[in-house]
């Protein structure tokens, strides 16, 4: 099936379209899986820790490329809408840019201040710090190319080519798996190795796109063109990308906060279980997130059309899609869980105990995660950011992270893994004050 912003929505279609966004964004999510499952069981459980401590922070910084993508993606798409093909170029290239210059600025700023950075996170030991700081400092310098690439993901879909961006994800996979293999268990690099080895795929993502961009010159399709930042543009792509850079920053800020509490509780061992979850739950949200990168465009180009039934019917199948692949996927994980720890820490009988345990019990939550995820991007879609932001905003840091300290406080050591089901419920009440309240404004 051809992919168009344009037309009906039904199941199928849906289905359809948002499987090669799936694909991309679950590829994407393999970098800290793969280099976590190379490290845990070439290198030792401190590096497996110090990469883990350290990759919120690096999504901190490297979340700046996906809220100029998600932003921009729906003004661009907004602007195709309304029929206006060079002026969305020119603000593709603006965003684009403007990437590229926030990239070398954060990524130099993030490489003179990791050391400090590291401590913040709660790192003790010279050996688990000095592990962080290497994996942390390799990633700042690579940091243009990983903003690219997540910054260029919403755009495959804007540019009518999905199956592209997943092709490119594949081969950022592909490379990540290699050469982990081959700096890893070849050249025996360590952690080093799986850093160098997540950059070089991220090369591929972020300048292969370019390249392609740069040399599509035919009238009539999204393309780079010559470079004019247009203020007013760039403001209003962060601020309708906020909410996306709102959600990784509160996602890195409350596993920092689980990362502290588990240490806490349990010491390095909970933080080992915790980043197991965490390589299960990427896979689970980039699989949401891959359907909102497809939806969110559609529902922008709709909106800037003027077509309120196909909003109504693209938001009403979202929410049954969503909430049925959320049931199964919970199902899924109680299934998969033993062979998940298995893979990680499988040679440590009680962390494979503890991290199985845990599995089972924050997995529930993705019954609900799609909905909530979906709604914010929906808001974005529509270019409210502010609202978006708000959804994400409580979502993390005023739900989660006040469930990371409240329910440990009250059940103990087991309650940690219950807070983000409790959270999610919150949100979901949330989430459909906002749909009910704004639905008058935008006719959906």
């Amino acid at each position: 099936m051809k992919i168009e912003l344009g037309g009906h929505y039904g199941y199928r279609r849906l289905i359809v379209s948002s499987l090669p966004g799936m694909a991309m964004m679950i590829i994407g999510s393999l970098y800290s899986i793969v280099d976590g499952l190379f490290v845990s069981n070439c290198v030792g459980i401190t590096p497996f820790a110090g990469l883990n401590l350290v990759w919120p922070a690096i999504m901190v910084v490297g979340a700046l490329g996906l809220m100029i993508g998600s932003g921009g993606s729906a003004i661009v798409s907004r602007m195709l809408g309304q029929g206006n093909m060079d002026r969305a170029c020119r603000t593709f290239t603006s965003l684009v840019a403007f990437c590229i210059l926030l990239a070398v600025f954060f990524g130099a700023l993030m490489f003179l201040l990791m050391p400090r950075i590291v401590l913040l996170l709660g790192a003790t030991g010279d050996e688990l710090i000095r592990n962080a700081v290497l994996y942390g400092r390799v990633f700042a310098v690579g940091m243009p190319a990983f903003m690219l690439q997540m910054a260029f993901q919403p755009f495959f879909m804007v540019a009518e080519k999905p199956e592209l961006g997943t092709a490119v994800s594949l081969a950022c996979g592909v490379t990540n798996m290699v050469l982990d293999a081959m700096f890893m268990v070849v050249f025996k690099m360590g952690l080093f190795g799986a850093a160098l080895a997540s950059i070089l795929a991220c090369c591929v993502g972020g300048l292969f796109p370019l390249w392609y961009f740069l040399r599509r010159r035919e009238e009539g399709r999204l393309r780079l063109t010559s470079v004019k930042f247009e203020r007013p543009v760039l403001v209003e792509a962060c601020t309708n990308g906020s909410s996306e850079y709102v959600g990784n920053i509160a996602f890195s800020l409350v596993s920092m906060c689980y990362n502290l509490q588990l240490m806490r509780l349990y010491g390095e061992g909970g933080v080992a279980a915790y980043s197991v979850i965490m390589y299960i739950g990427y896979v689970f949200v980039a699989m949401f997130s891959g359907y909102n990168l497809t939806v969110a465009p559609v529902a922008a180009y709709n909106y800037g059309a003027g077509k309120r039934d196909e909003l109504h019917s693209l938001l009403c199948k979202s929410l049954r899609l969503l909430f049925a692949l959320g049931v199964l996927l919970a199902l899924l994980a109680e299934v998969l869980a033993a062979p998940a720890a298995r893979l990680f820490v499988g040679y440590d009988p009680e962390m494979f105990a503890l991290t199985v345990h845990a599995e089972r019990i924050y997995m529930l939550s993705f019954v609900l995660t799609g909905v909530t995820l979906f709604t914010s991007a929906w808001f974005t879609g529509l270019g409210n950011g502010m609202v978006s932001a708000v959804l994400a905003f409580t979502r993390s840091i005023v739900f989660e992270m006040g469930c990371v300290f409240l329910m440990p406080a009250i059940f103990g050591p087991n309650g940690i893994w219950y807070s983000v089901i409790v959270a999610e419920a919150g949100n979901l009440v949330l989430c459909a004050v906002m749909l009910a309240r704004f639905r008058p404004r935008y006719g959906y």
